[in-house]
């Protein structure tokens, strides 16, 4: 990754046409090729970009732009497209290359194969009764998150999501279509479980004789204790 505060110009061309006027800033020219125009503020989102494919020149300031003190220039220009970005740099306070390697990428707690192993663990957290089968059951169309019983014996598919949507609801519901079909299995009814149930997925999944379960994500990693709770 090369590292560069500058103060600088920007002029990008193409579908859209933006200006950034002189300031001081930080580029990112990334291993990708990815060039990124960041102010002191504005969170994580650059103020202008080029995302790959592209490529960068480096290139002399034509005759009027050195009248204005500029001492290089960067060109991007996008492989698949006619967009442009346009650095016009001044004076230049840092510039620095960095190799970070390779990135293993962010693992998140919380994410639903977590959430699943969990509530396989503590399937009593859906009732009273309720034991587990085994997880990922198959289907012809995708894995059921958990195969469960509840305490009558009857089958219970559970869905896991970390946030609950209609495109879950939906996923459920081809699945429990799918089951009721199997002798050995029918008649299933079907959790819908998440961390966070939006209300369109509730009403919907509700409406289709699906049970909503909000997942308590530290109660079920033993980190808060729901019976102790005082409110």
């Amino acid at each position: 990754m090369r590292v560069v505060i500058a103060s600088c110009s920007v002029d990008y061309e193409g579908r859209l046409t933006a200006h950034l006027p002189l300031a001081r800033r930080l580029l990112m020219v990334k291993a990708d090729g990815s060039v990124l125009v960041h102010s002191d503020g504005g969170s994580y989102k650059p103020l202008n970009w080029m995302a790959p494919p592209c490529t960068m020149a480096e290139v002399a300031p034509a005759e009027h732009e050195a009248a204005e003190g500029v001492t290089a220039v960067w060109v991007v220009q996008h492989s698949k497209s006619e967009d442009r970005l346009r650095v016009r740099l001044h004076e230049v306070e840092h510039d620095s290359q960095h190799d970070l390697g390779v990135d293993p990428g962010l693992v998140k707690d919380g994410v639903e194969a977590h959430l699943q192993a969990l509530l396989a663990e503590h399937i009593h957290t859906l009732g009273e009764g309720y034991r587990l089968v085994r997880r990922e059951h198959l289907t012809a169309i995708g894995p059921v998150d958990i195969l469960a019983k509840d305490a009558t014996g009857r089958s219970v598919a559970v869905e896991i999501k970390r946030r609950g949507e209609i495109d879950g609801v939906e996923q459920l519901t081809r699945y429990l279509e799918l089951m009721n079909r199997d002798p050995h299995l029918a008649p299933v009814t079907g959790v819908f479980a998440a961390q966070v149930i939006k209300p369109q997925a509730r009403t919907l999944a509700e409406d289709r004789g699906i049970r909503c379960v909000v997942l308590d994500y530290d109660a079920l990693k033993g980190i808060d204790d729901v019976e102790s709770r005082l409110f």
